[in-house]
């Protein structure tokens, strides 16, 4: 299918920054964070309450050891309490990386011609996608570069052919998107194919320092895309997801510009992001990281504990960018939703071992650290008693958006999801898994259907596990 380039350009002028530098660098110079008020600020976070920038920069601010073990002990309590022990598992599938962006900090940026420019074509998109269901994947993101091949119709269509796939019980259920800011028609046209969540990150909220980072191309303007998703909302796409690129400035600054823009679309939509993400900048085809803004393990992990109790109700992203041993750790402090089995290579999934000639060639946007498959993430997730899970009924059912915040605010999406996520693995148990993960897997759903049992009626949850047992698949309340 042929696409003609086509320019989007932004029809609103009305949507202006939100971020205040000046605010938030003096509430990190002059907030004080006593023990007192660090513990009155994780009260209210455990009391489901949305923090506000001045009581984030409280926590940014608490260097001191007992403070800090107080933030990560409230964080795990909260995320118990919120989310329970389920963990949601997704793939990144790189459609193309064709780039007009000029980013010093990715290797898909133009100026790199090092790197092999690829678009998938349909073809090669279906034996991906095969590829991540004979692993048993249920839910896909799929990634563009910023290029006038990869307009809105090109994404549709895109989405659309992943949605067609099926091979065996295998199915992709959930399509998120990770691409370019569009204009609000833009928008509408992507959301008219079924998409999930749109995702744009701003990479740094501080202007100056996204000045430095980005050169030339259409990411160059700040504004356009940090009301990127404000234009989403407008085109009525109501799951919209926020990150930031950590070590690109202070990591304090960002941390309260993402609660900031978290309660700006709350503010403006009734609604905040549905995700928060926060990959931390790694090595990138022909870069060097400056050093003056590196995110040590210590405060990345000390961040992520202080963003799950700034924003209770949002769902937050941890990327393969990290190690496992880092991935293991943070997963107490909130993170709801991790990649496994990721291959950032564009056409690498469907590859054999044998047909991998080069593995020098240089196709990724940046580092991996967490190669493993999903089979053993889902081993690991089983061991430390976590719930895996490939549900996608609150999209499906339309319990997004405001209707989401209904189901989440009171806490009584936990009833829905972690039932989901015991028939989701189930259907794992049953289609992809090895013996050994099908043993561990079968006694982590007998243990949660004990802890429901206050919740829900769980004989209709065994019921619905013995249906697919005996073959039905995709039974979700």
């Amino acid at each position: 299918m042929k696409f003609t380039p086509e320019k989007y350009k932004i029809a609103d002028q009305s949507m202006k920054s939100f971020i205040d530098v000046e605010e938030i660098n003096s509430l990190i110079d002059h907030s004080i964070a006593t023990p007192e008020l660090v513990d009155q600020v994780i009260q209210k976070s455990l009391n489901k309450k949305r923090l506000t920038l001045q009581e984030t920069a409280i926590l940014v601010n608490a260097n001191d050891p007992e403070s800090i073990k107080k933030i990560k002990e409230g964080a795990h309590k909260l995320k118990e309490t919120v989310y329970g022990n389920r963990i949601v598992l997704f793939a990144p599938l790189y459609v193309g990386n064709k780039c007009l962006n000029n980013c010093k900090y990715c290797g898909f940026r133009v100026s790199n011609k090092e790197q092999i420019r690829t678009t998938l074509n349909d073809q090669s998109l279906v034996k991906e996608v095969e590829a991540l269901q004979d692993n048993g994947q249920k839910r896909l993101i799929l990634v563009y570069g910023e290029h006038p091949e990869y307009t809105p119709e090109f994404i549709a269509h895109t989405v659309k052919v992943v949605y067609s796939v099926k091979k065996g019980n295998g199915e992709i259920r959930r399509v998120n998107i990770n691409a370019a800011p569009l204009s609000i028609e833009g928008f509408k046209t992507v959301k008219d194919s079924g998409i999930g969540t749109y995702q744009v990150f701003q990479e740094t909220y501080h202007p100056e320092s996204y000045k430095k980072y980005h050169v030339s191309g259409a990411k160059r303007d700040y504004n356009n895309r940090l009301t990127s998703l404000d234009r989403a909302m407008e085109a009525g796409i109501d799951d919209v997801g926020i990150g930031a690129l950590f070590g690109l400035h202070d990591w304090r600054f960002e941390v309260l510009s993402l609660v900031r823009h978290a309660n700006h679309l709350e503010a403006c939509y009734n609604v905040g992001p549905h995700t928060i993400s926060f990959p931390r900048l790694q090595v990138a085809s022909t870069f060097k990281q400056e050093e003056k803004y590196k995110v040590s393990d210590e405060d990345f992990t000390r961040l992520v504990a202080i963003l799950r109790l700034a924003v209770p109700y949002t769902g937050m992203i941890l990327t393969a960018r990290e190690p496992e041993a880092i991935r293991k750790e943070v997963l107490q402090f909130g993170v709801s939703q991790i990649d496994a089995g990721t291959k950032i290579e564009l056409g690498e999934y469907a590859k054999k071992e044998e047909d991998i000639v080069d593995q020098n060639l240089n196709r990724e946007q940046f580092k991996i650290n967490d190669d493993r498959s999903l089979g053993d993430v889902i081993d690991e997730l089983l061991d430390d008693s976590y719930l895996p899970s490939f549900c996608t009924a609150c999209y499906r059912l339309g319990r997004t958006g405001e209707h989401f915040m209904e189901f989440s605010v009171p806490g009584f999406i936990k009833r829905f999801c972690s039932a989901n996520a015991i028939l989701t693995l189930a259907e794992y148990i049953m289609d992809y898994a090895k013996p050994s993960t099908a043993e561990k897997g079968w006694k982590v759903i007998e243990k949660n259907l004990v802890d429901l049992e206050e919740f829900k009626n769980t004989d209709e949850i065994k019921t619905r596990i013995e249906r697919i047992k005996q073959g039905e698949r995709d039974l979700y309340f």
